[in-house]
């Protein structure tokens, strides 16, 4: 969302608590990252930044684009896929103009919080109905993906009624930016799988959200000519 889109009201609103749930992330990071899953951060944010940079307008003025929330949580964790997104979203503002720095409060509460948690909370139940094994993982993450795109973009919309500077009738909003979402949300549950089902096949260690699938799974040891 470019600058000058809300009205100061909505902006500073937004802003508060995207640095509330920055400073919220930061202090539950510290669970999330050890000496493996830092440096995959990392290259989380990189994978995120470049496929964020890919935009087409959706109208009303704004654009659409893969978010990378439920990818970044799966794969570090929902606090430090906050990070991640908060850090995209920043050096996006800063270096490439992509985005107002006086609506990166607004994005990153958008993109970030929302994107995030409801992808992360998606996947977490969808887990929780699948078989506790690793391949469950990347079908969770997926579905996590799918939703929270055009959850985003619903909670975009809600903002737009509230406090938006532009005289557009908040239906056409609603059905431009949660219908286009609603497509992105597909290609985005597509990579997001993708993604996590080659990560699962190599190291399934170094993805969050199959720490607690790959604790349950017990030990089957053979012998020469017997299976114990």
């Amino acid at each position: 969302m470019p600058d000058g889109f809300f009205n100061a009201p909505t902006s500073v609103a937004t802003g508060v608590v995207a640095v509330a749930g920055v400073g919220l992330a930061l202090r539950g990071a510290r669970k999330e990252l050890d000496e493996r899953t830092a440096p995959l951060a990392g290259l989380v944010a990189a994978f995120v930044f470049a496929t964020q940079m890919v935009n087409f307008p959706v109208g009303a003025g704004t654009s659409g684009h893969l978010l990378g929330g439920a990818l970044a949580a799966a794969l570090v964790g929902p606090w430090t896929g906050i990070l991640v997104i908060a850090c995209v979203l920043l050096v996006q503002g800063l270096l490439f103009a992509d985005g107002g720095l006086t609506a990166l409060g607004t994005n990153i509460t958008l993109m970030g919080l929302v994107g995030v948690g409801v992808g992360w909370v998606v996947l977490v139940g969808v887990r929780t109905l699948l078989p506790k094994r690793p391949s469950s993982i990347p079908l969770a993450a997926a579905i996590g993906a799918l939703v929270s795109v055009p959850m985003a973009a619903l909670a975009f919309s809600l903002l737009f009624s509230v406090g938006s500077v532009a005289d557009i009738a908040t239906g056409k909003v609603v059905a431009a930016m949660v219908g286009w979402h609603c497509l992105i949300g597909v290609g985005e549950a597509l990579i997001t799988g993708l993604v996590i089902s080659s990560v699962i096949a190599t190291r399934p260690d170094l993805v969050y959200a199959a720490r607690p699938v790959l604790g349950e799974r017990t030990l089957t040891v053979r012998t020469a000519g017997a299976n114990v």
